[in-house]
């Protein structure tokens, strides 16, 4: 389980297909705190960290995950949002994250407002996610607070700090981001449609 508070910002330095999966190595600050079988999200994916080389370490994607999220289009020298898993004990500044992205979405505008931004994204709403006004969405492993939630889309407000620690100030129109919705909305959702 993770939070969705970023904790850093890494460097992917190498991508090797073998079969139907994907290796990710990646050079982060963090790299000397990791372990071997300890889970990371990249970007909201979480995955298991496989190998580690100075400050490097290696995760692999499976076919799954790779069907599901926007790993596969990751390049060299892309930079992925990096958290660790949650321990218990400690507070919960963003909200409870599974690291299971749901579906891919679509950047859809982004405008800055007086020293912040809003970002809109679209998603395919046939799929069966939701978001919540003032509801928590999670995009690239960041945690949100949602506005301005439609059937297939919803806006999210960046304040400078998470602009400029997060790799939300290289996204743009039209780029593929991981969406994870709100494990809580979700089951709101399912209760409600129980009732009908």
């Amino acid at each position: 389980m993770f939070t969705g508070i970023i904790e850093d910002l890494g460097i992917v330095t190498k991508l090797d297909k073998e079969q139907g999966n994907l290796h990710l190595t990646v050079k982060s600050s963090i790299t000397h705190e990791l372990k071997i079988d300890q889970s990371v999200a990249h970007n909201g994916i979480c995955l298991t960290v496989v190998a580690i080389s100075g400050k490097h370490y290696t995760v692999t994607a499976i076919k799954e995950t790779i069907d599901k999220t926007n790993i596969s289009d990751l390049q060299q020298g892309d930079i992925v949002n990096l958290e660790r898993a949650m321990k218990l004990g400690d507070r919960l500044d963003g909200h409870i994250v599974q690291g299971h992205v749901d579906q891919v979405g679509i950047c859809e505008s982004v405008k800055e407002e007086n020293g912040s931004w809003i970002y809109t994204f679209s998603y395919d709403a046939t799929l069966g996610n939701v978001t919540i006004e003032k509801g928590s969405a999670t995009i690239n492993g960041v945690s949100l607070t949602v506005v301005n939630s439609e059937k297939n889309s919803f806006s999210v407000a960046i304040i400078p700090y998470t602009y400029e620690h997060t790799n939300f100030k290289h996204l743009k129109k039209g780029s593929k981001i991981n969406l994870e919705f709100d494990v809580l909305g979700k089951y709101i959702q399912k209760l409600y449609e129980a009732r009908l």
